[in-house]
């Protein structure tokens, strides 16, 4: 490598944060929403109450999907600022036994003792807490825990995955809704499956495979369970 060039690397598990709570929310969308969109159309209800339920379902959706999951990711993050203050008041404490503790995980890596010694106590002098907080917690930057940034990519997903079902509910009526409905939501959710795949590093047919045979399961119950409600109804 030519002096002061820079050797950038991209790893994708710097996405992991975002990427879950953005394809969760967007599958959310698209799965509940269509099948809320299929139960009331079986049902035999008119054009304009099924595009209410549609527009109903997208709000109702997208604020409990940012309610829940800053609740859950803050929940994560207090159990990692909780982690690293006893960590931090152990270093304070016993900085001894915290110091062969690390080295004794570096041994268990497949450093020797004393290269093992060495390491962890540079390591400590550089950043102990850093150090003890990585290695020892499994804590880093990459997979902190954000609680703001995962509820807004879940919300404005679960929006923008909604809202492609509701599209078309709003453009098709009549008999044919149901079949349109169904077709296109799987189309979605395919693409949806495949590229979160290709995102995460995986083979894009496979997940749009998982993703589309399980809202299709999902989609279906709720037709049947709206057209039987119809019926009795």
């Amino acid at each position: 490598m030519p002096p002061g060039h820079r050797h950038d690397e991209r790893h994708r598990s710097a996405r992991i944060g975002w990427l879950r709570a953005a394809v969760v929310g967007a599958n959310d969308g698209i799965v509940s929403t269509a099948s809320l969109l299929l139960g009331v159309a079986a049902a035999n209800a008119d054009h304009g109450t099924v595009v209410l339920t549609g527009v109903a379902g997208l709000v109702a959706g997208a604020m409990s999907m940012a309610a829940g999951e800053y609740v859950s990711v803050h929940s994560q993050a207090d159990v990692e600022k909780a982690d690293l203050s006893r960590e931090r008041l152990e270093l304070a404490n016993a900085p001894d036994a915290e110091l062969l503790e690390l080295a004794a995980i570096y041994v268990g890596r497949g450093l020797d003792p004393a290269l093992a010694q060495q390491v962890a106590r540079q390591l400590t002098q550089h950043d102990a807490l850093g150090a003890h907080a990585r290695d020892e917690l499994g804590l880093s930057e990459v997979l902190e825990a954000r609680p703001i940034q995962a509820a807004f990519a879940s919300a404005a997903s679960f929006a923008a995955g909604a809202a492609l079902p509701l599209g078309v509910a709003l453009l098709v009526s009549g008999e044919r809704l149901i079949p349109a409905l169904s077709a296109t939501s799987l189309l979605f959710l395919a693409m949806l499956g495949a590229l979160a795949a290709r995102a995460g590093g995986a083979r894009p047919w496979v997940g749009a495979g998982r993703v589309a045979f399980w809202s299709a399961l999902a989609m279906a119950l709720t037709t049947v369970i709206g057209r039987a409600f119809g019926t009795v109804l």
